[in-house]
């Protein structure tokens, strides 16, 4: 078959801002297993540019696949465009196939294939071996109810398979690697880069990640086969940068240890930046010398926030405590320290955010990141919040960088001077400019100004947004009003679960169209 995967270009702020470019992984790990399949395989990256969508919807149908599959990295808040371009193409192609994958079409299968007849199939959770099933049997003119971990139509009601098993090995489906021009992509101040992923899932519960239940367990790659990749890349494609996909790398210590003694037996001089919770960086105070070596520069580190009740909240189960230790031991290696720090939450003061606004500087972090909390349906923290009124009903901006919940003590307004001040006073403070200005080392200091570069151009863009462009204001509705209530998918009564027949049901695992 002549398969198309098509990344749609995002609206997010981080997709448009920083002027460059990763490539979607997502979508590469399922072109991989697809041309090994024998299909042949090409990859349209919109988001250079961006394209605009008559120009994407143009390229699409000058290329007259057989089927077109569309995944996104961006949750709920690239679903609006992907549903506007797979409408076109099935216009002008009605016999081309669309099949939609990622986190949201997982989690609302039923209401995109109720609404989105064009659609033909939905891959759901891990999709490599799902999509490659999915596509022999429409190749093959085989019945759908033979493959695992999709959901289709049954007599025209949508229906959901049985889930696809996890994948165990996750070595044995490959990156599409040639799908990409290497050349093209870029990060952290012009060099060639691509995101990869050691591992999948996190054993953590924080309610307002949806991880755990995408995910389902924690598991990782061979840690010698992920460090000669890297090498690889390195060496033939000249690639600098490695950005790691996964939430929580170093979750299992000893396989974690095993990749950076690899990769530095590699030899090669690369970037790694990656997230990872404060808790691993303090229980490896012994081996942070390894990050170094291996070529770590920065991790993120999901802090969420500063104040202990709301750490409880979300269940995050760490400590600050140990976000200061982790903060401290970084600096001592010379690796950057990334807090996140979330705002939004329902009963927030003044004092609680001049609070949060101490700590972090208290904190010292080098480089802060303000988030706003997101009821995606998919994670436990949308019981908590489905009945909060939404102050921003455009689900294109639900992507973390806007506010999308009322608060009970607070305006719209109120909270985002907030946390713009947060922002600009963490960045701003004299040990930050004096490492910006004077950073003994060449590496990092290049990465400290870029992201200066970079985070002046977020914060004036949203200002200008939020005044005039953003429409901020609730109409009334709560969350589930937005999304709908949250169902059960084996307990809905409406709902129809076929379990493939046994000729189909031994070997099927998978992982979505673009779930990172």
């Amino acid at each position: 078959m002549n398969i198309l995967l098509v990344n749609v270009p995002h609206p997010a702020i981080g997709s448009r801002i920083p002027k460059e470019q990763l490539p979607p992984f997502g979508l590469l790990c399922i072109g991989g297993p697809l041309i090994d399949d024998g299909h042949h395989v090409e990859l349209i990256d919109a988001e250079f540019g961006p394209l605009s969508l008559p120009d994407l919807i143009a390229q699409i149908v000058r290329r007259s696949p057989d089927a077109v599959l569309f995944g996104h990295s961006g949750s709920s808040s690239g679903h609006p465009i992907i549903t506007q371009v797979s409408a076109a193409v099935a216009q002008a192609m009605p016999a081309a196939t669309i099949v939609y994958g990622g986190v949201h079409p997982t989690y609302f299968w039923r209401e995109i294939l109720a609404n989105e007849p064009h659609v033909k199939a939905i891959v759901r959770g891990e999709g490599e071996e799902t999509a490659r099933r999915l596509m022999r049997a429409i190749e093959q003119g085989k019945p759908l109810d033979t493959v695992s971990g999709i959901a289709w139509r049954l007599d025209g009601l949508p229906t959901a398979n049985q889930v696809a098993p996890v994948i165990t090995d996750l070595d044995a489906y490959r990156v599409g690697w040639e799908l990409i021009d290497h050349a093209r992509y870029s990060y952290w101040g012009g060099k060639r880069a691509v995101v990869i992923q050691f591992s999948r899932g996190c054993p953590h519960l924080c309610n307002y990640c949806g991880q755990r239940g995408f995910w389902t367990r924690w598991r990782h790659r061979d840690p010698v086969r992920l460090a000669r990749e890297i090498a690889r890349l390195n060496r033939e494609h000249g690639v600098e940068v490695f950005n790691f996909a996964d939430e929580n790398p170093s979750a299992g210590r000893k396989p974690w240890r095993k990749f950076l003694e690899a990769l530095i037996a590699e030899n090669v001089s690369v970037t790694l930046v990656g997230s990872t919770r404060a808790d691993d960086i303090v229980r490896d105070a012994d081996i942070l010398h390894l990050y170094k070596k291996a070529g770590f520069e920065r991790f993120l580190m999901g802090m969420e926030n500063t104040d202990e009740a709301t750490l409880k909240l979300i269940r995050k189960g760490g400590a600050i405590a140990s976000d200061r230790e982790a903060i401290r031991l970084l600096r001592r290696h010379n690796i950057l320290s990334m807090a996140t720090w979330v705002a939004g939450f329902d009963d927030q003061t003044d004092a609680d955010l001049f609070r949060g606004l101490r700590q972090l500087v208290s904190y010292d972090a080098d480089q802060i990141q303000a988030l706003y909390v997101t009821p995606h349906r998919w994670t436990p923290y949308y019981r908590l919040a489905q009945d909060r009124p939404v102050v921003q009903r455009d689900p294109t901006k639900w992507d973390y960088k806007h506010q999308v919940l009322g608060m009970s003590r607070m305006s719209p307004g109120r909270l985002f001077v907030w946390v713009k001040l947060i922002e600009a006073v963490a960045q701003l403070r004299p040990k930050a400019l004096m490492r910006w200005a004077w950073h003994p080392d060449p590496k990092i200091r290049h990465a400290i100004r870029w992201y200066y570069r970079m985070g002046r151009r977020v914060w004036l863009h949203e200002i200008a947004g939020f005044l005039f462009r953003d429409r901020v204001g609730g109409d009334g509705r709560s969350v589930a009003d937005h999304l709908g209530a949250a169902q059960d998918h084996e307990e809905e009564a409406s709902l129809v679960v076929r379990r493939p027949r046994a000729h189909g049901a031994t070997d099927t695992t998978l992982e979505p169209v673009s779930s990172v």
